[in-house]
């Protein structure tokens, strides 16, 4: 963590505020699957928001993490560094969250190197390994590990097939988005350029 000294006013509030979205179950949750899906014997951390952060900090549960969601040879990140520098542990980290976005996890959803390694927006790491989770839910692969009902399914597309002779008809409909033209007429307009009666 870096070190800094606490903040006041403005940043203050601002840094409570995030700091209360952060949910206390959901991170027993998500180091349950964590545990179950790397696949070793991992040690569950002490409960709270710092610990997981220690916990997760390295990198290297979270390269194993998603490692674990690809097929055997097929693995992202293919080599996993257990190094205590700083630099090596942020460019693991930075390697989760690219491998997180090609894997579906959308951009909004990631959360930033510095919010995990200095610990200023666990809730955002929270809700990365939340749409991660869910994504691996979703594709129903083989690869997820550990308890379906701990994610929801994401929505899946359903395409629709119309044939010619629909797709003329729905050419003639005027959507109500832009209105209706029913008891539309020209009575009682005048012509462009006459003053306007006021009585």
């Amino acid at each position: 963590m870096a070190n800094r000294g606490p903040s006041y006013g403005l940043s203050r509030e601002v840094q409570e505020k995030i700091e209360q979205k952060y949910d206390v179950e959901l991170e027993n949750k998500l180091v349950d699957w964590i545990i179950i899906q790397s696949g070793e014997k991992i040690e569950h951390p002490p409960p709270g928001r710092q610990n997981f952060q220690k916990w997760l900090m390295d990198g290297t549960l979270l390269c194993k993490l998603i490692n674990s969601l690809h097929p055997k040879g097929k693995e992202p990140i293919p080599k996993i560094s257990e190094s205590k520098m700083a630099f090596k542990q942020m460019e693991q980290i930075s390697q989760f969250l690219k491998a997180a976005e090609i894997y579906g996890v959308r951009t909004t959803d990631i959360f930033q190197t510095v919010d995990l390694w200095e610990g200023k927006d666990m809730a955002a790491v929270q809700r990365t390994l939340m749409s991660l989770g869910s994504l691996a839910v979703t594709k129903d692969d083989g690869c997820y590990r550990g308890d379906p009902s701990w994610f929801h399914r994401k929505a899946q597309q359903n395409r629709r097939g119309f044939s010619e002779e629909q797709l003329r008809r729905g050419q003639n409909v005027i959507g109500l988005q832009m209105g209706s033209n029913k008891g539309a007429s020209q009575s009682g307009m005048t012509g462009y350029g006459m003053p306007r009666q006021i009585m």
